[in-house]
C-alpha cells in the first residue's frame, strides 16, 4: 500500500512539473519568440518649466544611439506629441514645448523608442501649468510715493513686495517736457526701491504695468493691465496767476484796499469798501504784501462776496488738494469758504455749497474760531476729476461785524497740489 501512494506522488508531481513547462514555453513563444525584451534608453535629468497653458520639456540622451524618437503623454495617456531625435555621438538635448495644456497641476510621461518600435521605460514627471486664474491673481505693484523733484524729475517709492511674490519689473510709460513719449522698464527689488523719470511734464501721469513670473524657472512671463499714476507735484504755477505770496491788485481811493488784477474776478458782492466799487484786496503801507481779505471796519459787511479765477487750462482728471494760508478775526455769524467749483463760469453761493467739486470752511459762523492776530493756519481740502475741466478756484463770504477793525481775514496764498 505504501509503495503504490508512493508511485501515485511521484507520477502527479511529474505531471504538474510538465504543465508549468508547457506554459512557459507557450509564453516564450508568444512573447519572445525573437528574444528577450528590448528597451530602449530613458531620457535622462527630465525637467517640466511652467508657461501660460503650455510647458516646456527639457531632457538629456547620454546612452543608447539608436534612440530616433520620443514621446510626450499628457492628460492620464489621452494625449500625446511625438519628437524625432537625431542622435550624435556625445549627449543629446532634448528641448519641445506642449501646448494645449489646462491650468493646474499636469503629470507627463516620457518615452523614448528606436526604429523597430521598441520603447523605454517611462519617466514621470509633474508641473504646474499657468492661466487665467493666475492671471487674475496678480495686482500692479504699489506706489507708495510718486513726486516732483526740484531737478524735474519724478521719484517714484515703490511699496515693499515679498521676495518670492514673483515681481520681475514694472514697465512704465511717460512723457517729457518735450512731449517726447519714454518706454522704460524698472527692475524689480523686494524693498527699498525708489527710480527717477527725468524731465517728466509737469501736470501728466506715468502709466505702468507689473511684469510676474509664476516661479524662478517659467517660461511665460505674466503682465497686469496698464494703470495710470499722477505724479504728486505743485501744479500751482501751471494752472494759475497771482496766486500769492504778494497778491497783486488794484488799490482804491482810500489808498489801503483794492480789487485783485486778473486773473481774479470779483462779484458785487465782494466789493464792501469805497461805497461798493472796490473790495477784496489790501497792500497797506506797513504790509510787504498783497493780500486777499476782507475787512468789515466802518460796518461794511459783504454778502455772497465772491472772489475766484479759472484754471488756465482744463486739469487732467486725477486727485487734488487745495491750500491756503491765512490769519483772521471773524466774529460769530459770518462764513468764509475756499471752493473749487467744476466749469469756467465761477463758484456757488452758500446756498449752492454743495454743489462744489470740494471746499473747506475758513470761518463756518461759531463752529470754527478765529486765529490769534497775525497767527497764520494753513487749511486743505481735496477733489477729484473724473475726466479733464475746467476748475473755478477762489473764495466765498458772508461777513458781518462792526467796530475796529469789525470782522477780517487775510489770505496769504493759495496752493494747487496734484496728488
Amino acid at each position: 500500500m505504501k509503495r503504490n501512494l508512493a508511485m501515485v506522488t511521484v507520477i502527479t508531481i511529474v505531471a504538474i512539473w510538465m504543465a508549468a513547462c508547457t506554459k512557459i514555453d507557450n509564453y516564450k513563444s508568444k512573447y519572445m519568440s525573437g528574444g528577450g525584451i528590448t528597451y530602449t534608453g530613458k531620457m535622462d535629468s527630465v525637467k517640466i518649466f511652467s508657461g501660460r497653458y503650455r510647458a516646456q520639456l527639457n531632457g538629456l540622451f547620454t546612452s543608447d544611439p539608436n534612440i530616433v524618437k520620443y514621446r510626450v503623454f499628457t492628460k492620464s495617456g489621452l494625449d500625446s506629441m511625438e519628437v524625432v531625435v537625431k542622435r550624435t555621438s556625445g549627449v543629446d538635448t532634448a528641448k519641445t514645448i506642449i501646448p494645449n495644456l489646462e491650468e493646474g497641476t499636469q503629470s507627463f510621461e516620457v518615452r523614448t523608442y528606436d526604429s523597430a518600435g521598441h520603447s523605454s521605460v517611462p519617466v514621470f514627471v509633474t508641473a504646474n501649468v499657468y492661466g487665467a486664474n493666475y492671471q487674475a491673481s496678480i495686482v500692479n505693484r504699489g506706489v507708495a510715493d510718486a513726486s516732483l523733484q526740484t531737478d524735474g524729475s519724478a521719484k517714484i517709492t515703490w511699496a515693499d513686495v515679498s521676495a518670492d511674490a514673483g515681481v520681475q519689473y514694472m514697465q512704465i510709460k511717460f512723457s517729457d517736457v518735450s512731449n517726447k513719449l519714454h518706454d522704460t522698464i524698472v527692475y524689480s527689488q523686494p524693498t527699498n526701491l525708489t527710480s527717477s523719470l527725468p524731465n517728466i511734464k509737469v501736470g501728466s501721469t506715468f502709466s505702468y504695468r507689473t511684469a510676474y513670473l509664476p516661479n524662478a524657472t517659467a517660461i511665460d512671463t505674466f503682465y497686469t493691465a496698464y494703470q495710470d499714476h499722477s505724479v504728486k507735484a505743485d501744479v500751482t504755477k501751471v494752472y494759475l496767476s497771482n496766486y500769492g505770496p504778494d497778491f497783486k491788485g488794484t488799490l482804491g481811493s482810500d489808498g489801503r484796499f483794492g480789487t485783485l488784477n486778473a486773473p481774479w474776478v470779483s462779484n458785487a458782492g465782494a466789493l464792501n469798501k469805497g461805497g461798493g466799487t472796490f473790495g477784496g484786496y489790501q497792500h497797506a503801507s506797513w504790509q510787504s504784501a498783497g493780500l486777499i481779505t476782507w475787512e468789515t471796519w466802518g460796518n461794511t459787511p459783504v454778502v455772497d462776496g465772491k472772489v475766484y479765477q479759472v484754471t488756465s487750462a482744463p486739469l487732467p482728471a486725477g486727485n487734488y488738494t487745495v491750500t491756503f494760508n491765512y490769519y483772521s478775526e471773524i466774529q460769530s455769524n459770518s462764513s468764509v469758504y475756499c471752493i473749487a467749483a467744476a466749469g469756467n463760469t465761477g463758484i456757488p453761493s452758500l446756498a449752492n455749497l454743495s454743489s462744489a467739486l470740494g471746499y473747506a470752511a475758513m470761518f463756518n459762523g461759531a463752529t470754527v474760531g478765529a486765529t490769534s492776530p497775525n497767527v497764520t493756519e494753513s487749511k486743505s481740502f481735496n477733489f477729484t476729476l473724473t475726466s479733464p475741466q475746467s476748475v473755478s478756484l477762489g473764495f466765498l463770504g458772508n461777513v458781518v461785524g462792526s467796530g475796529n477793525p469789525g470782522s477780517y481775514f487775510e489770505v496769504k496764498y493759495i496752493q494747487l497740489i496734484q496728488n
